[in-house]
């Protein structure tokens, strides 16, 4: 690896047709406080997280209201405003935060409507060039929810709509409404049960953002002996073998710590063999059906 990799080494991916940039994000749920409620513990520290993201060619954020709720978003604009030409903000919508640890969908179109307008207000944006609908609601229809969103794009206020946490069934509905342009869900080497999604990215050519993208994977053969080899973190074999999963995976690893999001951009410039590839590709199987 170079001595400072940037993130312009994962290449690049075009979000929507018209924004494009480097294929490895930063999540900013990290910069809150624990159980993602309240102010991190040293805000000095989480921004210098993000001031170092933006410095190691980082040019796709992703938040949401909910973090914090709102401290992720205050923090992104207090830090980064104003933003570079070439960062696009991504923001969600449509969870509440009663308290710590607890997350409760709202998809009623007034809620989503009122938590995009905040959102624009506290990143000092006129428009948002990712909007994503957080998590289906089970008590509002989808396409009520992503109605809302499709309403506040005529406006100008979402550039391109993205969906998050959702079935094929769900996306499928999402995009009878409006253009979707992205889909964000649970998946890393660990957990592969959004196989399908992904697969449907690939041939849709949508922008498939993986949460959690590092968890769970210290305990996998496969992942321990190749960053053994590489001298390198079982985390940035992570992230380098998610790049190699798809062109269309862009990988959002988030920390509150400058020298983990260091650490993650490094992880771009990891070059895995064809047979580290297929090994760790084969060692955790997505469950039947």
């Amino acid at each position: 690896m170079n001595a400072r990799p940037t993130a312009a080494a994962a290449g690049k991916i075009d979000v929507g047709g018209d924004l494009t940039v480097n294929r490895l994000g930063f999540g900013a749920m990290r910069i809150t406080g624990p159980g993602i409620w309240g102010d991190p513990p040293d805000r000095d520290r989480a921004k210098e997280a993000l001031r170092r993201a933006v410095a190691l060619d980082v040019t796709f954020i992703d938040t949401a209201d909910s973090y914090g709720p709102e401290v992720s978003e205050r923090l992104i604009a207090e830090t980064l405003y104003p933003y570079p030409e070439e960062l696009v903000i991504a923001t969600k919508g449509g969870l509440m935060r009663p308290g710590p640890g607890q997350w409760v969908p709202d998809g009623r179109p007034e809620h989503l409507r009122r938590a995009c307008e905040a959102s624009l207000a506290r990143l000092r944006l006129d428009r948002i060039d990712l909007y994503q609908f957080h998590r289906p609601d089970p008590k509002v229809p989808i396409a009520e929810s992503i109605g809302a969103l499709a309403e506040l794009k005529d406006e100008g206020k979402i550039r391109h709509v993205g969906v998050s946490n959702v079935t094929e069934d769900q996306f499928r509905e999402a995009k009878r409404v409006t253009a979707v342009v992205s889909v964000q869900n649970r998946y890393n080497v660990a957990d592969r049960s959004s196989e399908p999604m992904l697969d449907l990215c690939d041939q849709e050519m949508l922008v498939f953002l993986p949460w959690a993208p590092i968890e769970d994977t210290g305990a996998i053969p496969a992942v321990l002996a190749t960053a053994r080899r590489h001298r390198v973190s079982e985390r940035q074999v992570a992230l380098a073998w998610l790049l190699t999963r798809s062109q269309q995976v862009l990988p959002i690893p988030g920390s509150g710590d400058p020298d983990h999001v260091e650490q993650n951009v490094a992880a771009a410039s990891i070059d895995l063999t064809p047979e580290e590839i297929r090994t760790i590709t084969l060692a955790v199987r997505p469950p039947a059906g």
